[in-house]
C-alpha cells in the first residue's frame, strides 16, 4: 500500500504532536515526582530509614559480639547462633553444613539472636522517644469558658434571692 504525499505529511505531523503531548506528559510527571521528594517529610523519612539501617548493624554487632557469647558461655559454652534441628535425618554436624547440603532445619539460635536483637531495638527507641518527650513542652490547660449572659443572670437572681432569705440552699 503506497501512501500519498499528503497522507505522510498528515500522519508526521500527527506523530509529532503526539510526541510533543507525550513529552509534555513526562515533564509534567518528572516535576511533580521532583517536588513530591524534595518535600521535607520525604527527605526525613529517608535519613530515618538510612540511620535506623546503620543502627541495625550496630546491635547486631551488640547482640552476636557482647551479649550473647557470656549468655552461652553461662549456658556451659552454647553459640546460639549454631543451634539448630536437623529434620531431614540425614547427619549434620554444624547449621551450615546443614544448609550447605540443603537439608531442612530450624535454626532456632538464629531466631534467638533475632528477638534479642528486636529486644534490644525496642527498648532503645522507647528510651529515646521517652526522653524526646520529655523536651515538649506540656500542651497548654484548656481554657475555661466565660459563662453566658443568660448563666450570669441566673447567678445574679441566685444572690438576690439569697440575700432576702427566701430561698433553702
Amino acid at each position: 500500500m503506497r501512501r500519498s504525499r499528503a497522507q505522510l505529511v498528515a500522519t508526521t505531523s500527527v506523530g509529532r504532536f503526539n510526541q510533543q503531548n507525550h513529552q509534555s506528559k513526562i515533564m509534567s510527571f518528572l516535576k511533580e515526582f521532583r517536588d513530591f521528594a524534595m518535600r521535607g517529610s520525604v527527605i526525613d523519612l529517608a535519613i530515618g530509614v538510612i540511620i535506623g539501617a546503620a543502627f541495625g548493624k550496630i546491635v547486631n554487632a551488640l547482640v552476636n559480639n557482647v551479649i550473647m557469647p557470656p549468655i552461652g558461655l553461662l549456658l556451659g559454652r552454647v553459640d546460639f547462633s549454631s543451634l539448630f534441628l536437623n529434620l531431614s535425618g540425614q547427619p549434620a554436624s554444624s547449621l551450615k553444613e546443614a544448609t550447605d547440603k540443603g537439608l531442612p532445619v530450624l535454626a532456632y539460635g538464629v531466631f534467638l539472636n533475632t528477638i534479642i536483637e528486636f529486644t534490644i531495638i525496642a527498648l532503645v527507641l522507647f528510651l529515646v522517644v521517652k526522653q524526646v518527650n520529655r523536651f515538649k513542652a506540656p500542651p497548654p490547660a484548656p481554657k475555661v469558658p466565660e459563662p453566658t449572659a443568660e448563666e450570669k443572670l441566673l447567678v445574679e437572681i441566685r444572690d438576690i434571692l439569697k440575700s432576702q432569705g427566701t430561698t433553702k440552699v
